[in-house]
């Protein structure tokens, strides 16, 4: 077992996953650093050297399961000690990439939760438009920029697109063996986050088993930001004073029809009325 109580926080881009960071900060009982942290990056990258080293070979042709044991106990010392600063009993770390990893957190410790920020498909691609039209002068990371936009799209959400892995990593979570596992994820709509946030994060408190807490939706202490150059300002992570109501994103039909279309099983799931009557 770790020494706090881990909640990972992760999910799709332009999700809402900072607001939400923002948010569980205020809990007297979490502490969230509000930024993505590099945690999941260290272990993935110290478990992939030391699997290669003949030294760690060698130990396990001794005692397999002592290594592994041994490794463990000093995995959870690093987490335990990546979170020594932190006096609240849950600690917050965000990555996206905790979504292809529960079973490895969950190796950590079995109480382990880990909640999913999702959105419609359609306003996430809206949202990198709108951002990517402010910057036209910067190209994105990956090159997306000659592009038109049905195409900047089928990459965004190609098989390694920034929308697209993550996607497919919550389509593969209901692939996980283990229905306890399953049951330590916790799925919040960007959308119910904005129109009733005080009931968004009360039912999250609740599914915590922690007290539910006074704050001011328009009263938030404001962070700073999370740096944005790495992704040429693409996709900003910025936090505000007060809780604002989004514009909804327009799309040409072709482009969302395709979307629908192509990740209907996201559909089905999570926004089943945006699909409408079947004909």
């Amino acid at each position: 077992m770790l020494a706090k109580n881990l909640l990972c926080v992760t999910g799709l881009p332009r999700a809402g996953s900072t607001l939400l960071c923002q948010l569980l900060g205020l809990h007297p009982q979490i502490y969230s650093p509000g930024h993505s942290s590099p945690l999941l990056e260290a272990i993935r990258k110290i478990r992939h050297d030391i699997s290669d080293s003949p030294f760690l070979a060698a130990q396990m042709d001794l005692d397999a399961d002592l290594v592994h044991q041994r490794l463990l106990n000093a995995f959870r010392g690093f987490i335990d000690g990546w979170f020594a600063e932190a006096e609240e009993p849950w600690v917050v770390d965000k990555n996206r990439s905790w979504l292809r990893t529960l079973e490895l957190a969950y190796l950590f410790d079995p109480r382990v939760k880990m909640i999913v920020c999702i959105r419609d498909l359609g306003q996430i691609l809206g949202s990198i438009e709108a951002q990517h039209r402010k910057t036209l002068l910067f190209e994105f990371p990956d090159h997306l920029d000659p592009d038109t936009p049905f195409a900047r799209a089928n990459r965004l959400f190609g098989e390694g697109g920034i929308v697209g892995w993550p996607l497919r990593s919550i389509e593969n979570l209901q692939d996980i063996p283990s229905s306890h596992m399953r049951n330590s994820l916790y799925y919040i709509a960007f959308e119910k986050l904005i129109e009733d946030p005080v009931d968004a994060v009360e039912k999250i408190c609740t599914w915590l088993e922690i007290p539910p807490m006074e704050w001011d939706p328009q009263n938030l202490p404001v962070k700073p930001n999370e740096s944005d150059s790495h992704y040429r300002f693409k996709y900003r992570h910025r936090t505000y004073g007060g809780i604002r109501e989004i514009e909804p994103h327009s799309l040409s039909p072709r482009i969302e029809d395709s979307l629908k279309q192509k990740f209907r099983w996201y559909y089905q799931r999570f926004y089943p009325h945006l699909l409408g009557k079947p004909e």
